[in-house]
């Protein structure tokens, strides 16, 4: 009686190699469309660059919202359709730039409204980026040993020594320049 292709162990390891691959390809869309949303918003705002929002009867329309709707469709996508290969690498790309749209405000959605600069954002960046970036390097737990626990348990304290550090540092800069950020939001929007 013949395997199912999936049940070999050469089989398995390609779905690990490809999960793995997949998790960097979001990784890669996430940082790149948080940093250039970033940029963007920053820039008009500073009045850098022509105001690009979209406006629908004069209410601003978040990046968010385009990042809810790619999550569907993505999402929809990926049940219905099961992707392979290379289109799965673009699916995994294009679940990275909807969660970065999405989460790039998660502090507005969060509180229901709001500057755009909360801290709350930020930090769900870091703890989606480091969810994803374990995800796409993390070893398989196949493989997983007694070495890899021990520099697991440093990892984990590294990780939380970095956020003490990101949670003080960024409460200090949010004091500094929070109200100038504000400031340059509110003259942006009509």
């Amino acid at each position: 009686m013949p395997t199912h292709p999936a049940a070999t162990p050469a089989a398995h390891h390609t779905v690990h190699v490809n999960v793995h691959k997949q998790a960097r390809a979001a990784l890669f869309g996430f940082i790149v469309t948080f940093l250039l949303a970033r940029m963007f918003v920053f820039l008009i705002m500073s009045h850098q660059m022509p105001n690009l929002y979209f406006f629908a009867n004069g209410v601003h329309v978040h990046h968010l919202n385009y990042g809810i709707f790619l999550l569907s469709v993505v999402a929809g996508y990926s049940v219905f359709r099961r992707p392979v290969g290379l289109a799965a690498e673009l699916t995994a790309l294009a679940y990275g730039v909807a969660m970065a749209l999405t989460f790039d405000e998660f502090g507005m959605w969060l509180h229901l409204g709001g500057s755009y600069w909360q801290r709350t954002s930020i930090d769900a960046v870091i703890v989606i980026t480091a969810v994803l970036g374990l995800c796409a390097y993390l070893r398989t737990l196949e493989k997983f040993e007694r070495h890899h626990l021990w520099a697991s348990i440093l990892l984990l304290l590294a990780m939380i020594g970095f956020g003490w550090v990101v949670y003080t540092a960024g409460s200090r800069l949010g004091e500094l320049f929070g109200p100038k950020l504000e400031e340059l939001e509110a003259s942006s929007s009509p």
